[in-house]
């Protein structure tokens, strides 16, 4: 796919100098990537999702070009972060899509500033701290310097030379070992929401249900001509696992028409 050269630039917001490409032209998508990772992480996803959209990437506190601070990592700060981001770019309103850390961020995005989120992409992203497989908590329990090491000498120590992958992995570790519930808050969300999930993702499948009857999906029939169907829908991508999502060609295949849909 062609790509042209993106404009880039740091946000100043909050303390942080926030980094941000912007792909394309059209309806703004803001794209926030997941944890230790940065918009790298979306391989040939960015460019096709730009090939119709201004596509906004960013890379959270202490993630890829946005230096760390004297912060802790949280989802709440996060989410403010990315809508001083907005406020930079002049942007009243945008569609917001996230993946794992990046969808708990969009996650207190739409709750924290709902009138900020035209409509919401959740990709394997968990509204409540045990929707993580007991696995992967063990894994965020183990998550520090130690766990960090082999980063130094990866190919994305080279994409991102500043990155302290000691601190950052600290840092996530102690937010992903911090409980919380959001569900009081999702089962408020009035922007039309799309669930995307691997088929073996990281996430049970009962959160995922949980969390799509929350939004108000799957409780009735829809009836013969769809007429009762939730605004907010779930795919299930099949093949794909958590850590291969980002890049999945499949993941535009359903996006795409959700953030294109008429309001209903």
């Amino acid at each position: 796919m062609k790509t042209s050269t993106p404009r880039t630039g740091y946000a100043p917001v909050n303390g942080l100098e926030l980094y941000y490409e912007i792909h394309g032209s059209g309806e703004p998508l803001l794209l926030i990537h997941g944890g230790v990772v940065g918009i790298a992480m979306w391989g040939p996803n960015l460019p096709a999702l730009a090939a119709t959209r201004q596509v906004i990437a960013v890379e959270l506190q202490g993630h890829g070009r946005t230096r760390d601070v004297e912060r802790p990592l949280s989802y709440e700060a996060m989410a403010d972060d990315v809508v001083g981001l907005l406020d930079h770019l002049g942007l009243a309103r945008v569609d917001v899509l996230g993946l794992s850390l990046g969808g708990g961020v969009a996650l207190q995005t739409v709750i924290r500033h709902p009138d900020r989120v035209r409509r919401l992409v959740l990709v394997s992203a968990a509204f409540r701290r045990d929707g993580w497989f007991p696995e992967i908590l063990e894994a965020f329990a183990e998550m520090g310097p130690a766990a960090a090491a082999p980063l130094w000498q990866s190919p994305l120590a080279q994409l991102y030379p500043h990155v302290d992958w000691d601190r950052l992995f600290t840092r996530i570790g102690t937010l992903q070992r911090t409980d919380y519930d959001w569900s009081a808050g999702v089962a408020e969300i009035t922007a039309p929401t799309l669930l995307v999930f691997a088929d073996a993702d990281s996430i049970t499948p009962a959160h995922i249900v949980e969390l799509y009857g929350l939004l108000g999906g799957g409780r009735r029939d829809a009836e013969l001509d769809g007429s009762l169907r939730s605004v907010n829908q779930l795919a299930i991508l099949p093949g794909q696992t958590h850590y291969s999502m980002s890049a999945a060609p499949e993941l535009v295949t359903v996006v795409a028409p959700f953030l294109d849909a008429p309001s209903r």
